[in-house]
């Protein structure tokens, strides 16, 4: 499928970019470009990767005309680009809409444009019944982006891919949590009964592939992943470093929600099981559906929203694992041990 093709990765410095760019440098695919606005982190993947296939466009999404110049020739598009931290965006709410709303339909405009095959646009578990201003964009991309998808048909597919949290992605937690380790400070947990759901990168790397196999106008695509609360996920990071830090409780932030949903219940009432993952096709009705107004269905009131506390619940045990797949988890193991014949060491090696 990817032989010899173009793939454009769209905020691709970022920690998805990165990760779906190390997947496709192996295969067979003709050329990957990244597009982002940040020239030095481009500066510093090209000195990096220092590859042949790679070709690198400073632009930004909110301009479709720099959008443009890049798709000229593309087969494939990942749309990473976005704002992702809760509280800049509940504080600068247009610049989160301009960017991750405004922007994924300039994106789409130029796929449509460029006569691109196939686009997988990244959406989150926070746009699933959203309550600050990071979750209500991405929303508006999914809106958008399904809308499109009605147009292009398969002259252009598009679809979504919804993930929950992504372990050691920036912004992440896991980051924070070994860094107060490793400087003694305690390790400030919102609410310790808040649950998440846990992915690895490679995970979420895995749905990306797949949407773009299997994907039909207007998806979304969702991995079944488990989930834990964040006093497991603290104690479990305490536990693999034989750490002692107390956890001081500083409660939930603004915009911060108890659990996440990937799901609505009205999405699992017409979503197909496909094993290690749900899919959720378009409603593709017309305009003309006033007949739905007064034919409900009864299925919707028997269906739960698939959400972080009624998944499975990882134990500490389960999350210890899980972590110990992370890089950034053993290169910390390995730092703080380093002279230490610890079998922990041994495992991870």
């Amino acid at each position: 499928m990817f032989k010899n093709k173009t793939l454009i990765i769209t905020g691709g410095t970022g920690t998805f970019g990165n990760a779906v760019l190390r997947r496709f440098l192996g295969t067979s695919i003709g050329e990957i470009r990244i597009f982002s606005r940040d020239e030095k982190k481009q500066d510093d993947m090209r000195n990096q990767y220092a590859h042949p296939k790679l070709r690198f466009y400073v632009g930004d999404v909110r301009n479709e005309n720099s959008i443009r110049d890049a798709m000229r020739g593309a087969d494939f598009v990942f749309h990473a680009a976005a704002l992702k931290q809760v509280p800049s965006c509940e504080f600068f709410p247009l610049e989160a809409l301009h960017t991750n709303a405004l922007g994924v339909e300039n994106v789409l405009n130029a796929a449509i444009y460029a006569g691109v095959k196939r686009v997988i646009v990244l959406s989150t578990d926070k746009a699933v019944y959203p309550i600050n201003s990071m979750g209500i964009s991405k929303a508006m991309m999914e809106k958008l982006a399904v809308a499109k998808s009605r147009v292009a048909g398969m002259d252009t597919v598009i679809c979504c891919t919804r993930y929950g949290n992504v372990m050691a992605s920036r912004g992440s937690v896991i980051p924070l949590f070994l860094q107060q380790i490793q400087t003694g400070q305690p390790l400030t947990v919102t609410d310790p009964g808040m649950t998440r759901f846990m992915m690895t990168i490679e995970d979420a790397v895995d749905l990306v592939v797949y949407a773009f196999k299997k994907g039909n106008p207007g998806d979304i695509f969702v991995q079944k992943a488990p989930a834990c609360t964040i006093a497991t996920l603290a104690s479990a990071l305490k536990k693999l470093l034989y750490a002692d830090n107390p956890i001081k409780v500083i409660g939930t932030r603004h915009g911060e929600k108890l659990y996440e949903t990937l799901l609505t219940r009205e999405e699992m009432s017409i979503a197909e099981d496909l094993g290690g993952y749900f899919r959720v096709p378009a409603d593709n009705r017309d305009l003309n559906y006033a007949v739905y107004f007064h034919e409900g269905r009864e299925d919707v009131s028997l269906k739960e929203d698939y959400n972080s506390h009624n998944t499975f619940r990882l134990d500490m045990d389960g999350m210890c694992n899980l972590l110990l797949k992370l890089q950034i988890v053993k290169d910390t193991i390995e730092k703080r041990y380093q002279k230490v014949d610890s079998p922990l060491l041994q495992r991870i090696k």
